[in-house]
């Protein structure tokens, strides 16, 4: 045991991570971390979101999700939730392509796992 603690230490000193960096950040209220984890996976496959926003969320067609700059609302996840569910409109596309996003990505995601690529995107540019 103390070998293994030892060892996740040297690991946290090599990388340049502190304990308090890999500690849970503080989520929106109803958020959980196993949430963002089935997010995660929702947005990489069922839920489509890579296919637009790319693998790493950096932006294809779709705009960059891992930045501070929200083109429609703050960023707050209710406003992530409400934007997955509904899509965006050509009137409001506003990123260099103007590309939409249709309701749920186009995907056939539930509610359930729309809050949870929802609490995962909003983890992207909240951490």
């Amino acid at each position: 045991m103390k070998r293994m603690v030892c060892s996740i230490a040297l690991v946290l000193v090599l990388t340049g991570l502190s304990v308090d960096d890999t500690a849970a950040q503080e989520l929106p209220d109803g958020v959980t971390q196993a949430m963002v984890a089935e997010g995660k996976t929702i947005f990489a496959g069922a839920g489509l979101c890579a296919a637009c926003h790319g693998p790493d969320a950096k932006g294809l067609v779709g705009p960059d999700l891992t930045d501070a700059e929200w083109f429609l609302g703050e960023g707050t996840y209710p406003e992530i939730v409400d934007q997955v569910t509904k899509g965006v409109t050509a009137a409001e596309a506003k990123n260099t392509m103007g590309a939409i996003m249709p309701a749920r990505g186009g995907s056939g995601i539930t509610d359930e796992q729309v809050n949870a690529v929802s609490a995962y995107v909003w983890t992207l540019s909240h951490g």
